[in-house]
């Protein structure tokens, strides 16, 4: 019946306070909801983070920081955090109040940064309060992470088709080898993936329909380029195939990658092609190869 939990960590100055809300809204927590007294100094401010943890210590003081913060890239962390310090301290103090990353004895790396209530003006002056954090990432890459079924990127021993519009051929050409290019990458022997040739982008659900219907492939590839021109023809055509191809793989269960094109002009196509901004029939092959390895996965998941 535990809900959440709640670290409650008093701070002795404004200034600290102020520095610590500070930092935190660098850094990117989620803000929380904050209180204020109404006849008092007091003020409190809530900062979220996905999980939280309570750990108690005996036979010995704790050898962390009281309040440790989880993160997924330490080393940009630190770099962010090394920024504010340099905003709001001298340099030459920067050493002893963020200590370098270590190796700590329990599979992480941490690093500490002390907040002080208030910047000495000479070397001698002592801050008055002072807050001290701890950053840690675990070594291990999988450590609070939510276990998830997917897909490998082996085409190994599974039968793909790939319907592949003739029209715009010089972008659907490229498609094509992209794509093929994806799954024999991947392990996809030459035998194992069927290619049918359409007319145009109109006649590519109809093909994907009937090679899902004929159980026979664990994925199918669709490729096909649309230009937007000078009439409504291109809308009502795009409406038409994305519908039917979605339909198809809903109602067969076979997964259908989307690799048809839809762009203004021939240049902008020809950058989707392989020119500029990547090949969309090797995305799309990719995608192919990874949702059949999901229903392979998900068809054995108790």
């Amino acid at each position: 019946m535990v809900k959440g939990m709640t670290l409650v960590a008093p701070v002795a100055s404004a200034a600290t306070f102020d520095a610590l809300a500070s930092l935190f809204s660098a850094l990117g927590f989620e803000p929380g909801r904050g209180w204020q007294d109404a006849n008092g100094p007091g003020r409190g401010a809530a900062f979220l983070a996905p999980i939280g943890n309570l750990e108690i210590v005996t036979g010995r003081p704790p050898a962390v920081p009281p309040i440790l913060i989880e993160v997924t890239n330490l080393d940009a962390v630190y770099t962010a955090v090394e920024q504010w310090m340099l905003a709001h301290h001298r340099a030459e103090d920067l050493a002893t109040l963020v200590t370098p990353i270590a190796p700590t004895h329990w599979n992480s790396r941490l690093f500490t940064a002390t907040l002080t209530g208030s910047q000495p003006t000479t070397s001698n002056q002592q801050p008055a309060t002072s807050l001290t954090l701890g950053f840690w990432e675990s070594e291990n890459p999988l450590h609070n992470k939510p276990i998830a079924i997917e897909g490998d990127l082996s085409a190994q021993a599974m039968k793909f088709a790939i319907v592949a519009a003739r029209w715009n051929a010089v972008i659907t050409d490229r498609l094509l080898q992209g794509a093929l290019d994806a799954l024999h990458r991947s392990g996809a022997a030459k035998p194992d993936i069927q290619i049918v040739r359409v007319p145009g982008a109109w006649e590519i659900p109809s093909a994907a329909r009937t090679l899902a219907e004929s159980n026979n492939y664990n994925a199918i590839v669709t490729l096909g380029c649309l230009l937007r021109g000078e009439t409504a023809h291109y809308e009502a055509i795009y409406t038409e195939v994305a519908r039917g191809i979605g339909q198809s793989q809903q109602e067969t269960g076979v997964p259908h990658a989307f690799g048809v094109l839809t762009c203004d002009t021939l240049e902008q196509a020809l950058d989707r092609a392989g020119v500029k901004a990547g090949n969309k029939g090797f995305e799309a092959a990719i995608a192919a190869i990874e949702m059949a390895s999901i229903q392979r996965k998900l068809a054995v998941t108790p």
